[in-house]
């Protein structure tokens, strides 16, 4: 029965997403506001829901390294897997814009992250602070696209905008919203509570759920929408779509979790000195490859599924409690630096490479 609940849970979980990121998609095109803002708001944060209801439903049922596990294991995940998947399937396009403002923040973000952490606590103030944060990029996202009105943004376009002659009503949005709501707090629900089940009764840290089953589990939507738009060949969507939904994590999910959590959000030291600087690597790995040519290659795609293997693999390699883990996170660490060192070389010597070819 506790499968079975965490399956349903998970269902629920998809299928709220679903209705909310397209009723409040609808209602805000009907709105008249542009399809740039819906697109890198609504729709990346809209994915992104599952994390908020689960984290914050963790958080406030004393539950809160669940929650963290899940922000954390969410934004390795997005990048890691589905950046890889998505790649592997088609190249991808990044637009000029994510190069020069998103992939910045959401570096500046995670490492914000690791500041906050090393007391091993996120207490409420730093919640607020990264909910301010938030709010002030949201503010800064409309004036933008009041500013490029002008031109609209073809660049986030995604099935889920709605097209002037398709708009339908806006009652029929907001239930959409009510029921996507609903089924967000009834999945979390569940999913948190057979996740945490399953963790006693194999005896697994319920870290090490939240940064793997949860983690997947919840960023599931991130996986269709990425996926599809990679298909139909919206390939700047797969990628703006996760990074818009790893800011949301961090800024708003992670900040509203630390300030509804009784008494904040507890780290464990092996989150600190490992899986939050993964999360700041692949974040800083991500510029050298969007910048090449602003694309990212098939092998390059590859490159980072492997990545994500090896990461899964260690991550239950540490339920074992081994004795040889402390070598082993120095050891994945030194390799990931590496990684990234041998990725900037490659972004400098290969415009060198192309003019050869020619």
């Amino acid at each position: 029965m506790i499968i079975f609940f965490l399956i349903l849970g998970l269902i629920f979980l998809i299928a709220g997403a679903e209705l909310l990121v397209k009723g409040s998609s609808r209602l805000a095109s009907s709105f008249g506001i542009s399809p740039f803002l819906v697109g890198l708001t609504v729709v990346a944060f809209g994915t992104s829901s599952p994390e908020l209801a689960v984290s914050v439903k963790a958080a406030l049922s004393n539950q809160a390294s669940i929650g963290l596990g899940n922000i954390i294991g969410s934004n390795i995940f997005n990048i890691l897997f589905i950046i890889g998947i998505s790649a592997i399937i088609r190249q991808l396009f990044v637009t000029k814009q994510l190069l020069k403002q998103e992939v910045p923040l959401i570096i500046f973000v995670s490492g914000l992250v690791l500041i906050f952490a090393l007391d091993g606590n996120f207490n409420r103030l730093e919640g607020l602070l990264l909910l301010a944060g938030f709010a002030i990029y949201m503010i800064f996202l409309v004036r933008q696209s009041r500013i490029e009105q002008a031109k609209p943004g073809d660049d986030f376009k995604t099935e889920f905008t709605l097209r002037e002659d398709t708009i339908v009503s806006i009652p029929r949005n907001t239930l959409f919203i009510i029921l996507g709501l609903g089924l967000l707090v009834l999945g979390s629900k569940w999913f948190v509570n057979s996740a945490v089940s399953i963790a006693e009764y194999f005896e697994v840290s319920k870290i090490v759920i939240g940064l793997t089953i949860v983690a997947a589990g919840t960023s599931l939507p991130e996986v269709v929408t990425s996926v599809l738009a990679t298909i139909k060949g919206e390939r700047d969507i797969a990628v703006g779509n996760i990074i818009g939904s790893n800011l949301f994590n961090i800024m708003a999910v992670l900040g509203l979790s630390s300030l509804v959590a009784p008494v904040g959000i507890q780290i464990a030291p092996s989150v600190i000195g490992f899986d939050i600087p993964i999360m700041i690597i692949i974040s800083i790995i991500c510029f050298p490859i969007f910048y090449t040519d602003s694309l990212m290659s098939r092998l390059e795609g590859g490159l980072f599924l492997g990545c994500y293997i090896a990461y899964i693999s260690y991550i239950v390699f540490i339920s074992s409690n081994n004795l040889t883990l402390p070598l082993l996170n120095n050891m994945m660490l030194y390799i990931l630096v590496a990684v990234c060192f041998l990725i900037f070389i490659g972004v400098i010597i290969k415009p060198f490479i192309n003019l050869f070819k020619k």
